[in-house]
């Protein structure tokens, strides 16, 4: 037995197609911004990747960088920039930002129609009442790469690792509404059985950033497996899961390749629903 890889690049692509057409269609440029605060080499890299994506489907782009050093009130100014910019239809905070600066502040400050990761208070609000407008953007994605597998989760037992304002909270909340209707246990450090309920679960999607933490035994034999979590090691980026996994599972989104190019794309998908909603 060998698991189905979900192939999110593959995926990603197609997608791209549909974008780009769509983009096509709109009688005015539609912008993406970032904000980019110190050089974290992997923070770069993803938001040089989303600016690749831009050029790629003719999504204007424009990036705003700012030295590790800022303040909070430094990065909160160049939010009410963006908010204010006619030629910004939506934008992203790049995350984490660096020790000092206040997150929590600096996401509230983001106007909410053109928040385009779904992460402010607005926004998630609306996802805990259904009012699913913007949805953040890694949710979405291993969302999008299940169904686009036909992987039924109505009724399903998923286990989310990890409770992280990206991906674990809003995750187990996306994924309890209805249609998904999934059974969804959320785990964390605290979480004193978590063996336990990584063998017992249908689905493990897995955003901790440990290094191969989840191994092929630890997993029921013919589950589905998701893995978010991004470690460094050496040179190369390593998931949560044991690549050994795939020997047990039915269907594996890797790490990297699985869920990594759809978040970058539904950050796209996002940007083309916030220039629909603009008045």
């Amino acid at each position: 037995m060998s698991a189905i890889i979900m192939d999110g690049k593959a995926l990603a692509q197609k997608i791209k197609v549909d974008i780009a057409a769509a983009i096509g269609k709109f009688d005015k440029p539609v912008g993406l911004g970032t904000i980019l605060v110190g050089n974290d080499p992997g923070s770069v890299a993803y938001v040089d990747g989303k600016h690749r994506d831009c050029a790629e489907v003719g999504i204007k782009s424009i990036k705003v960088n700012l030295p590790a050093t800022a303040t909070t009130d430094e990065v909160i100014a160049a939010v009410n920039a963006l908010n204010a910019d006619s030629s910004c239809t939506g934008f992203i905070v790049q995350l984490p930002l660096p020790v000092g600066v206040d997150t929590q502040k600096v996401i509230a400050a983001i106007n909410p129609a053109k928040d385009a990761d779904g992460l402010t208070p607005n926004n998630l609000g609306n996802l805990v009442l259904g009012f699913n407008s913007v949805v953040a953007c890694t949710p979405k994605a291993i969302v999008a790469l299940l169904a686009e597998y036909k992987i039924n989760l109505s009724g399903v037992k998923v286990l989310v690792i990890g409770r992280g304002m990206t991906v674990g909270r809003p995750l187990s909340i996306l994924l309890s509404q209805k249609p998904i209707n999934a059974t969804v246990t959320l785990a964390h450090s605290a979480s004193k059985n978590l063996m336990e309920l990584i063998k017992d679960a249908d689905v493990v999607i897995a955003a901790m950033g440990s290094a191969h933490f989840i191994k092929a035994e630890m997993v029921k034999k013919g589950s589905v497996l998701v893995d978010v979590g991004i470690t460094r090691d050496g040179n190369q980026l390593v998931g949560d899961f044991d690549p050994k996994v795939i020997e047990v599972a039915t269907a594996f989104a890797p790490m990297p390749g699985g869920v990594g190019p759809m978040t970058r794309v539904m950050l796209l998908k996002n940007v083309i629903d916030l220039a629909r909603n603009e008045k």
